[in-house]
């Protein structure tokens, strides 16, 4: 229901007054440092540990997609809401949280109750492709940040690793975004791992069958059995792509040859509605990298309306923070 709301209104003149205008430029006057702080620190994470900036760039995708893009992934659960870090979608898969509050904390002290969290997550996405090689594009900013989240609406909403072509192409049409978004947003797994958890059942059981997924290549299967026992870690990583570490098109030539490493990976290939996409983004880096720079603006339109802040810290809300000199520094 509340998907069919949103919906509505990102479509319709309701509640205009609520909506953010988004633009280019936003903290120019306000806070013109703020998008080389964003870079600095996650060029300073990316040398700690090249896996989280990947980590980063998934925040925006579960953020977006769940209300809006408003930061409210990134609340932590109170007494009185159970927010979204601990949903089914997001426990095993979202991940350096702490990396987007060094971000957070530098903006405060450079521009303080200036900087949303919503929006250093569209920069930091955006920085974490262009520093692994992917394409560079100016953000659109503006956004507050929510005042609650919703650990329901993000299980209502979030795709599992087992999610079909089908049912993502329905998913993105509700918020206007295409078949060719769904695909050029799906390169995101270009970089950064995946867990055997998510994989497992396509190796052992795939449809309840008892039996591997056929689409896997056969090599690419056995390397997965070794890496992804039955009964095994869960938690172990696999890598998502060929060229972990390098925001290319490799994701695409991989998912060709049967080599996806998550189901709603490779339904992208076996699906003839988005196969085309997948072929042709394998051939031609560019026109995926146009295709997912213009997706991820689009992703980064979604608002619901609902009222915001600029939270100081992006865990809490400012109502349940201590003074402003009692920041952690």
């Amino acid at each position: 229901m509340w998907l069919h709301l949103l919906f509505l209104l990102l479509n319709s003149g309701a509640l205009a007054a609520e909506i953010a205008d988004l633009r280019r430029g936003f903290y120019k006057q306000t806070c013109p440092e703020a998008e080389s702080v964003v870079r600095l620190v996650m060029e300073k994470s990316m040398r700690r540990e090249a896996r989280s900036i990947a980590s980063v760039m998934r925040l925006q995708f579960h953020d977006c997609f769940v209300n809006g893009c408003d930061g409210s992934v990134l609340l932590d659960d109170t007494e009185t809401m159970l927010g979204e870090k601990l949903s089914l979608s997001n426990i095993n898969s979202l991940r350096s949280y702490e990396v987007v509050d060094e971000i957070k904390e530098e903006l405060e002290r450079a521009c303080p109750g200036v900087v949303s969290c919503a929006d250093i997550l569209i920069m930091a996405a955006r920085d974490a492709v262009a520093l692994s090689g992917g394409p560079n594009w100016e953000v659109k900013l503006g956004r507050l940040d929510s005042l609650t989240a919703s650990q329901e609406d993000s299980d209502n909403i979030m795709p599992s690793p087992r999610a079909n072509a089908t049912y993502l192409i329905d998913l993105f049409t509700k918020f206007n975004l295409s078949v060719q978004d769904l695909v050029a947003l799906s390169g995101s797994h270009s970089l950064g791992k995946g867990r055997c958890f998510s994989v497992v059942f396509r190796l052992y059981n795939q449809s309840g069958t008892g039996r591997p997924d056929p689409a896997m290549d056969y090599e690419f299967r056995e390397k997965l059995d070794k890496l992804c026992p039955l009964g095994g870690d869960g938690n172990v990583t696999g890598d998502l792509d060929a060229t972990p570490e390098v925001f290319d098109n490799q994701y695409f030539v991989d998912l060709t040859r049967g080599r996806g490493f998550l189901n709603s990976d490779e339904t992208l290939f076996t699906t003839p509605r988005t196969r085309g996409y997948v072929r042709l983004y394998s051939r031609d880096q560019k026109a995926f990298f146009d295709a997912f720079v213009e997706g991820m603006i689009k992703m980064g339109d979604l608002q619901s309306g609902r009222p915001g802040e600029v939270r100081r810290n992006c865990r809490v809300v400012n109502g349940h923070l201590p003074p402003r000199n009692s920041f952690a520094s």
